[in-house]
């Protein structure tokens, strides 16, 4: 049985290792003098842990927490991750050409729009050189092309819309039409670029003998529109 000591503290004032600002702490005989204080701690811990089903009950949620983090936290791997080749592997924009098959391949029977707004068959004005002008005007092109055309070998300017160019026709060769609905331009499958002017060159037959997607001098295609006349 705890005795106390000369100063009237029990004995497990004496107990080393205590902080002295637990104060003084009696230790009983009898142990179930403490079934109150350890059902109340009982208590206390089942309040700050939670019940078994509590644990269950948060099981999900956690989960679904944890696989967001992971996600994200691949998703910054992947972007940050140093690449040798980064900014080289985007693929080299190809050059402005017409297919490759375009040559060889038959103009289609399109009918365009002369400036009173009647319809010409194209295929009927071969052989021709066709020059488009729906990216620019380009006078000059168009003079060089006329002074250069052999007989029986037609100039024939295309405009887009509906409105058909009435640019130098002075030498009486040159033929202005208009392509509402886009045919010619389809058939290029290019599409028109500002200050270009594109040309192909027809034979009698109808057959497409050349593409120029940038019409420059004459020197560059004398030859070809010469061939035009055989």
């Amino acid at each position: 049985m705890g005795k106390p000591d000369a100063e009237g503290h029990g004995p497990a004032d004496g107990l080393p290792g205590l902080p002295p600002e637990w104060g003084r702490v009696v230790v009983p005989d009898d142990a179930s003098a403490l079934a109150a204080e350890a059902a109340q701690v009982r208590r206390e811990l089942r309040r700050a842990s939670g019940r078994p089903g509590d644990h269950r009950a948060l099981g999900l949620p956690l989960l679904v927490l944890l696989v967001a983090i992971l996600t994200m936290l691949a998703g910054l791997l992947v972007v940050t991750w140093p690449r040798a080749n980064r900014g080289t592997d985007r693929p080299t924009p190809a050059p402005y050409a017409p297919p490759a098959t375009l040559a060889g391949r038959a103009l289609p029977a399109l009918d365009l729009v002369d400036p009173d707004d009647e319809p010409v068959p194209l295929r009927g004005l071969l052989p021709a050189m066709i020059i488009l002008l729906d990216g620019c005007p380009c006078p000059d092109r168009i003079t060089d092309a006329l002074a250069a055309a052999p007989a029986g070998v037609s100039v024939v300017t295309v405009t887009a819309g509906r409105t058909a160019s009435t640019g130098p026709t002075a030498q009486g060769q040159a033929r202005a039409l208009a392509d509402p609905a886009g045919g010619l331009r389809a058939f290029l499958r290019q599409p028109a670029r500002p200050g270009t002017a594109t040309a192909l060159l027809v034979d009698r037959t109808g057959t497409v003998t050349r593409v120029l997607p940038e019409l420059g001098t004459i020197e560059s295609y004398r030859s070809d529109l010469s061939a035009l006349a055989g």
